[in-house]
């Protein structure tokens, strides 16, 4: 028996939000229909919301989001699958250098393919000892980490002989993250020089949500915070906003289409966004921020309007994610 068999086995599922198979109506009304059926996602009545989802929604919005899709579609996928597939290789070969036990990677999403049972099945079927869940979600909601947190759940309920399992939260603060934001956003400035403004953006949240006890808001203000400390940005250069509301009730606020107006409007020329919130980029970031946002800011008076990329598969990204599992190997 060689040295490696006798090494503790561990399996680490690194998941995400997901994305559909294809840029296509009907991949898209696929992908949907599992991810606005979550009741962590979409918390009214579900009697309610099922008329609204699958007598409205669901025939309206999978054309619309398709041609967005096709938009960024590329030959290795959506933007997240191939950024996530990148991440999953790249902490493979991290943890083949680790000495203390044999690692494995699998990548799983919460709504479409691989799916998190999928993942686990493939982790237990290769003799995992302990398995390792990192929901690659920087700020914890109940709308992602969460939800997260019951799909492996539901998965374990169907399996007899369930390993050790560690199910890792939110890093918003992790000194590792707060340095690879800034560490992107300084090489940014380096190769294209510094805007006037710097906008932080986050996914928004229902305002309902936070009322009731959800972490997310505080804790997406408390990265920002961090991250204009870290740049050494005072309060007028910098904002942090929210993105991507949705239906007609209010929102975590500030919004970040109507600040990138409103900053147009008051003669600010240019502008660096980022989006923290996202470990890949997708959709929601080139899409809607770096161009439906940027159309609304050129078009509000704005000159300039530069996106930096989401911390994807840069070498200190990963080494953030080594550093976060090997605490607990």
């Amino acid at each position: 028996m060689n040295d490696s068999t006798q090494k503790p086995r561990v399996g680490i599922l690194l998941t995400n939000l997901g994305t559909p198979d294809a840029p296509t109506p009907k991949a898209l009304r696929k992908y949907l229909a599992e991810f606005l059926s979550d009741t962590r996602v979409i918390e009214k009545p579900r009697w309610l919301w099922k008329i609204i989802l699958y007598g409205i929604i669901l025939n309206i919005r999978p054309r619309r989001a398709a041609k967005a899709y096709q938009s960024v579609w590329t030959d290795e996928g959506s933007p997240l699958m191939k950024f996530s597939q990148k991440q999953a290789h790249e902490l493979q070969m991290a943890f083949d250098e680790y000495q203390n036990a044999t690692v494995t990677i699998k990548l799983a999403m919460r709504y479409g393919n691989p799916s998190i049972a999928t993942g686990i099945n493939t982790l237990l079927q290769q003799g995992v000892d302990k398995l390792i869940v990192l929901p690659l979600y920087p700020q914890y909601s109940a709308t992602t980490t969460a939800s997260v947190y019951d799909a492996v759940s539901l998965a374990m309920s169907k399996i007899r002989h369930i390993p050790e399992t560690i199910l890792l939260g939110a890093y918003s603060e992790h000194p590792a993250y707060i340095d690879a934001l800034a560490a992107s956003i300084n090489e940014h400035w380096q190769q294209n020089g510094r805007s006037e403004r710097l906008m932080l953006s986050f996914h928004g949240l229902p305002k309902s949500y936070v009322t009731a006890g959800d972490p997310y808001q505080e804790q997406c203000q408390r990265t920002a915070s961090l991250l204009a400390n870290k740049l050494g940005l005072d309060d007028r250069s910098w904002a942090c906003t929210f993105q991507s509301r949705f239906g007609v009730e209010e929102w975590l606020q500030p919004y970040a289409d109507k600040t990138l107006e409103a900053w147009g409007a008051a003669g600010i020329e240019s502008v660096d966004i980022i989006c923290p919130g996202f470990s890949a980029d997708c959709l929601e970031t080139i899409e809607e921020t770096a161009m439906q946002n940027r159309d609304i800011f050129i078009e509000a008076g704005g000159k300039t309007f530069r996106y930096i990329p989401c911390l994807n598969d840069r070498k200190d990204h990963i080494a953030m994610m080594h550093e976060i599992i090997a605490n607990y190997l």
